[in-house]
């Protein structure tokens, strides 16, 4: 997952019963373990921004039968809850009456009697349109859109899984009306096209529950566009309401960035085709608010906003939808059996988030100068700002432990580091390989061994990869990982800078009262609205005023403020001279504060990473086997 900071509405590259009834039993009714799952969504009837979905699972010989829909999925590192998003649950005999249904928890129906189940229906509401209320909800790339134009179909939040059914098929009906278009990576079985024409309904195939949350779909008005790479077949979708942008231009800046893509990772390749699913909401009510994309094996979803410019969008393709693709090396290729055996429900986390999301998201950045796609200093910037990033995270915070409890605090608020530490754990790893090797080696080389030794089908045993590599590699290897990745300690950038002849020089940079830079906030919000102060090392003017990270904004200049009023004093801010006074209630620990000062001229200490002059040519050498083919 790439998971773009979006609190303010600003990127950073957060009952009624059915009218259906049930079949008549016949004499072909099979046993449920032996026939595939029938489940049915009816996009051409929606109802009160709802639609309808059946699961016919067959015959059960069991007393009692438990269906859910998942608490957690896979990727995303935090609660869903998606069976919150269900109504009119209902389960019919075979003679169309109703029986039992428990509700056991927000994700857990048990249905006694289970011996007379024909099948279930329920109502599913879409996750995007009320992302903006107190309660939480999913991350808009892992959730559901349901419009007249438009719908994401990320299956996990329409069809659910029977426990006593683990290894069964799915046959999947999707009946929506016959003028939308539609893309999908799983096979279609059968298409049928009703009566007056106006619906068809496709069927579609998948071996296990798993390939069902793997393989999103969209239908509706979208722009598809087909092209190769290599010999990977990339299918692009794209929703944009306004048609501000068209497949046909995102397509070729997606194009020229796989193909780099591609020959950086040569013959590791463990896809045929790699599906892009983008969505672009406006900024109207009721639409998507979290940006940033979910990675599934062979595809993404992305959500991006409509508003960006072409430049803007171009470069938060590049940045998100790189590191999507990269996630066909981990975890598709290389995963632990947390990940193989996923329990949606209570599911157990691997410890070694620095390897799926930090190393895919060093990959995302360091194929773009290996492959000439972006100069070196560029690079260069990239890094530091992953440094300065992590420095306001808890930089003594065992990796592993944060991974293996990563839905509980103080991990959970520390997530974002994956993308920051985790990247840099990547980093060094690789410049440790390349000096060890004399750049015959490095860290994409040691994912193809590890996907040559376990691929997609064999998990690696989680307690044990560590060692593992050590062996495969160098003692180097094995310290800095038990030191920094197991171990608490923070990483000495300097020394494998140093390696490399650069340095990290550190300037005060002029910085704005709320914002980092141009993309970048001070600030974001709490799901309940509440302004804060984020984690961050805070500017000149915030440390003059005696703000804190942590600190919640209540008012200014009497004045309270939450997400929903924000606009004004962020976009006034803009406009405070030095001398601008300025008195804020602020909440610490509970407790209201009063700070209060001038805005002055907010300064911010810059470290820049740059080529020093007097590097040895053993230096050299080893930063050009880093960052040259």
């Amino acid at each position: 997952m790439k998971k773009l900071l979006a609190g303010l509405l600003i990127i950073n590259f957060f009952y009624a019963c059915s009218p259906k009834s049930g079949d008549a039993l016949t004499e072909n009714e099979s046993p449920a373990h032996l026939t595939p799952i029938v489940s049915s969504l009816n996009l051409a009837e929606v109802t009160n921004d709802r639609i309808w979905v059946e699961v016919d699972p067959g015959m059960f010989t069991e007393d009692t039968v438990t269906y859910r829909l998942p608490r957690v999925v896979q990727g995303t590192y935090d609660v869903s809850d998606f069976g919150s998003f269900t109504e009119g649950f209902i389960a019919y005999d075979y003679t169309g009456n109703t029986i039992e249904v428990v509700r056991a928890d927000t994700n857990t129906w048990l249905i006694p009697r289970a011996g007379t189940l024909d099948k279930i229906g329920y109502y599913v509401n879409d996750t995007f349109d009320i992302e903006r209320t107190d309660k939480p909800t999913p991350f808009s790339p892992s959730g559901t859109n349901i419009e007249a134009e438009n719908f994401v179909l990320n299956l996990h939040g329409f069809i659910g899984y029977f426990e006593e059914l683990n290894d069964s098929e799915y046959s999947i009906k999707v009946t929506a009306p016959a003028d939308f278009k539609k893309s999908s990576a799983l096979p279609v079985t059968s298409t049928t096209t009703s009566e007056d024409g106006s619906t068809i309904t496709d069927t579609y195939f998948a071996e296990r529950y798993f390939e069902v949350t793997d393989n999103p779909m969209m239908y509706g008005e979208l722009e598809i566009e087909e092209f190769q790479v290599g010999d990977i077949k990339i299918v692009l979708s794209v929703y944009s309401p306004t048609m501000a942008h068209s497949a046909a231009e995102i397509k070729e800046t997606v194009f020229t960035m796989m193909e780099a893509q591609k020959e950086y990772l040569g013959d590791l390749n463990s896809t045929k085709r790699y599906d892009i699913f983008l969505y672009m909401p406006t900024n109207n009510e009721g639409e998507a608010t979290g940006f940033g994309a979910l990675e599934h094996h062979t595809s993404t979803v992305v959500v991006l906003p409509e508003w960006l410019d072409k430049q803007r969008l171009d470069e938060a393709m590049i940045d998100v939808v790189s590191h999507e693709f990269f996630h066909i090396v981990t975890p598709l290729s290389v995963h632990s059996e947390d990940v193989h055996y996923f329990d949606y429900n209570d599911p157990t986390f691997s410890k070694h988030l620095w390897m799926y999301e930090g190393v895919t998201e060093y990959f995302a950045s360091h194929f773009q100068v290996y492959e000439d796609l972006q100069d070196r200093s560029t690079f260069y910037e990239k890094i530091t700002d992953k440094i300065e990033t992590a420095a306001g995270l808890d930089d003594e915070m065992s990796f592993t432990v944060m991974s293996e409890y990563i839905l509980e605090e103080p991990y959970a608020s520390n997530y974002y580091n994956v993308y920051m530490k985790g990247a840099l754990i990547g980093m060094c790893i690789d410049i440790l390989m390349r000096e060890e090797s004399n750049g015959e080696r490095s860290m994409l080389s040691l994912m193809k061994e590890l996907s040559e030794k376990y691929g997609i089908d064999q998990p690696f045993e989680d307690d044990s990869i560590i060692e593992e590599i050590t062996a495969m590699t160098y003692p180097s290897v094995g310290e800095f990982l038990n030191t920094h990745v197991v171990g608490d300690t923070p990483i000495d950038y300097s020394m494998f800078f140093d390696k490399v002849g650069l340095k990290i020089e550190e300037e005060a940079v002029p910085t704005s009262f709320f914002f980092i830079d141009q993309q970048t906030p001070y600030i974001d919000a709490h799901s309940t609205g509440e302004l804060y102060f984020r984690n961050v090392t805070l500017n000149s003017s915030h440390i003059e005023l005696g703000i804190q990270p942590g600190d919640e904004i209540k008012s200014v200049n009497g004045i309270e403020y939450t997400l929903e009023n924000a606009q004004p004093l962020i976009g006034g801010s803009f406009s405070w001279t030095p001398d601008t006074e300025l008195i804020m209630v602020l909440v610490r620990d509970g407790e209201e504060i009063e700070v209060s000062g001038v805005a002055g001229n907010p300064t911010v200490i810059s470290k820049n990473l740059i080529e020093k002059e007097e590097a040895t040519e053993e230096q050299i050498q080893l930063r050009n086997y880093w960052l040259e083919k």
